[in-house]
């Protein structure tokens, strides 16, 4: 019986997040590193500013190695790690596999190769309440792609904005429920292809180390143990669809006993929930401080 550790993707970041690090030493060299990379301060960036690819991608990976390394040393083994999105980068600095700063600078190159890919902008929704061959056939019809599998009726929908919004109005008709999510590139369609080599480069040039736990590959759930192979999945991500189901699925079967989102919401967390009832899973967004999380960790763990 292990920790595993859910790492989330970008969208739900807001100035509000960084108030669990003030003050925090062991957060600040990854904070640090955030403004080293984009050449802004963290704790002075507006909304509008975290809504920017290149501001929120690096951001979000850097916030959550920052909690990682305020926490690390307190909780127990990880057995695994699954990232959402961007959040299957930072998890690789999670587990040792990357340097903080490495992380940062990828994120951001991820960004802008993602924003250069699609010029004419895309659009992300959300979708609950139709199954995968529903949803697989509006967007054939419609020419938008399904991005990310969240669960047997929970998708998320990428593509130009026409078409996202030609799904959107149908799966509406037939009693869908949708949310358009503040993400203005159509991740993991593929509309992102353009970026999938660039970002292979840009990941060849860093040092990697053995990973000191096994990140599940976001494409289909399965374990990842070499930096050969992480590079691979990475960089196809960008291109190809997330089946979360399937990471989440993957943490189970790697013993994980316990889950801990590292915020800065709790989205990941609830979802493994609604997959699996018994097992615990939160996130530190759920918790007045980091010290109450690690508290949680160590009533919830079996011995």
């Amino acid at each position: 019986m292990s920790l595993g550790l859910l790492c989330p993707g970008q969208g739900d970041q807001t100035p509000a997040m960084l108030g669990l690090l003030r003050g925090c030493d062991a957060a600040r060299p990854a904070l640090a590193a955030f403004t080293k990379v984009t050449g802004c301060d963290p704790f002075t960036l507006s909304a509008e500013d975290m809504e920017v690819n290149v501001v929120a991608q690096p951001l979000v990976c850097a916030f959550q190695l920052a909690v990682w390394a305020a926490v690390a040393r307190a909780l127990p083994h990880v057995g695994a790690l699954a990232g959402y999105s961007v959040g299957e980068l930072a998890a690789y600095g999670c587990a040792g596999a990357l340097a903080p700063e490495d992380v940062i600078a990828l994120a951001r190159r991820r960004a802008e190769l993602m924003d250069a890919a699609f010029a004419g902008g895309g659009v992300m929704v959300a979708l609950r309440g139709l199954g995968h061959a529903a949803v697989s056939a509006l967007c054939v019809r419609h020419g938008a792609e399904i991005a990310i599998v969240n669960g047997f009726d929970r998708f998320v929908v990428g593509g130009d904005n026409a078409s996202v919004a030609a799904v959107e109005t149908e799966a509406l008709a037939r009693g869908a429920k949708t949310t358009r999510l503040s993400i203005h590139i159509p991740s993991h369609t593929s509309l992102m292809r353009p970026a999938v080599v660039p970002f292979m480069v840009a990941l060849e040039q860093v040092e990697w180390r053995r990973p000191c736990a096994p990140v599940i590959a976001g494409t289909n759930g399965a374990p990842i143990f070499t930096p050969a192979r992480a590079r691979e999945v990475l960089s196809e991500q960008l291109a190809t669809t997330v089946e979360w189901s399937a990471c989440l699925d993957g943490l189970r079967e790697r013993g994980c006993a316990v889950l801990l989102e590292l915020g800065p919401s709790a989205g990941l967390a609830r979802m493994a929930r609604d997959r699996f009832p018994d097992l615990p899973a939160r996130s530190v967004a759920e918790f007045q401080s980091l010290e109450g999380a690690v508290s949680w960790v160590a009533k919830a763990l079996p011995e």
